[in-house]
């Protein structure tokens, strides 16, 4: 790529210095968590040695913590920021994708056909969805009259419907951070990146923070069948999260996530540039509800991450009329929000990214070697 290769790295936000932020780093003995309290780096692994353990903690000024110093963002080596959370999702949360999930549905993953489904499906249900409340009366009727056009799908029951969809994103310790590989399936030939805002939940089911996200999916694969959710959506470095979490506080809070603007900036080697946009302020569910519907009947005693969904969903061709948008390796993916800056990964497929080899078990085996482990994880 031309031009300034800082350009294409992540970033803190501007008003970075006000807030408080988590995330981990690694070292040359492992991963550490640490927290930047007014630009100032803490390393806290020495009374927290996992992030859970520094988010159960619960004390996010740094005590207990070595100061390191004026935090420097690209002097650091940025993990994923979070380590033995759950990674959750919820899928179809934005009208644009409710349609759009109902195309690759339509289509069985055929890029071909998918112009045509769309045109008819947003001409009938483009208005009416954007407009009911899921699980109201209004949803309810609207089904129906789906239903009677023939135009009903299982993405409109969780658009609309009274249950929203909740999936597990990727296993623990398996996300990838900020300026890392992305990856996609070799075998894919239709897909798209998510740009979304994730939140971090504690075990206790409090949303303490959040960060940016890329819940990188295959519309191939998820349009040819619903139950290959699983191979559309985890898979060897698909899903990113960073660059670190921003906590909440006076100056970063959840109605700050509710009115969220998150921009996408695509750009190919081969010259292509696409950017895009997903404004929280459209998302059919309250982010407390998908986290109230994704504790309902389950714990999560480390804590879990929630992706909740975008309004981007790319239909721009980019190689030739009617075949829209898909990744290319060496795509930058660069996802941003003024409050929690810039996440940026580069595209590879899964094959070839870095292999995924620090499990939980190494993780403790490194601790434990560290002298880490007094009874917390």
């Amino acid at each position: 790529m031309e031009g300034d290769p800082q350009a294409n790295r992540s970033a803190m936000p501007d008003d970075w210095m006000t807030g408080v932020f988590a995330g981990r780093r690694l070292t040359e003995v492992g991963p550490s968590p640490f927290l930047v309290v007014g630009g100032e780096l803490y390393d806290m692994a020495q009374v927290a040695p996992t992030m859970t353990a520094l988010i159960e903690r619960g004390d996010f000024t740094g005590n207990g913590g070595e100061h390191l110093g004026r935090f420097a963002f690209a002097d650091e080596h940025l993990l994923s920021p979070v380590d033995l959370q759950c990674i959750k999702a919820c899928g179809v949360t934005f009208a644009v994708s409710a349609i759009e999930r109902v195309i690759e549905e339509s289509a069985r993953g055929d890029w071909n056909a998918a112009s045509a489904i769309r045109e008819r499906l947003e001409t009938r249900v483009g208005g009416s969805i954007r407009s009911v409340v899921p699980g109201s009366a209004e949803a309810a009727a609207l089904k129906t009259a789906l239903i009677e056009d023939g135009l009903w799908s299982q993405y409109l029951e969780v658009a609309i419907g009274p249950d929203a969809e909740v999936f597990t994103k990727a296993p623990v310790l398996a996300s990838v951070g900020a300026d890392a590989a992305i990856g996609i399936r070799s075998d894919s030939h239709w897909n798209n990146p998510e740009p979304e805002i994730a939140l971090l939940v504690s075990s206790a089911g409090n949303p303490v923070g959040a960060m940016l996200g890329n819940d990188v999916n295959l519309r191939d694969f998820e349009g040819r069948s619903a139950l290959l959710l699983g191979k559309a959506k985890d898979n060897n470095a698909s899903c990113a999260l960073g660059p670190l979490v921003r906590l909440f506080d006076s100056s970063f809070t959840l109605d700050d996530v509710r009115q969220a603007d998150v921009r996408l900036t695509i750009t190919g080697e081969d010259g292509f540039v696409l950017n895009g946009e997903s404004n929280m302020r459209e998302i059919s569910r309250d982010p407390l509800d998908l986290v109230r519907q994704t504790l309902s009947e389950h714990q999560y005693p480390d804590g879990f991450v929630l992706f909740m969904g975008t309004l981007f969903a790319p239909v721009e061709d980019r190689d030739e009329p009617g075949r829209g948008f898909t990744h290319k390796v060496g795509d930058i993916v660069a996802i941003e929000n003024r409050k929690l800056g810039r996440l940026v990964n580069t595209v590879v497929t899964s094959r070839d990214a870095p292999p995924w080899q620090m499990g939980i078990g190494a993780l403790m085996a490194n601790l434990a070697g560290r002298g880490l482990l007094r009874g917390a994880a």
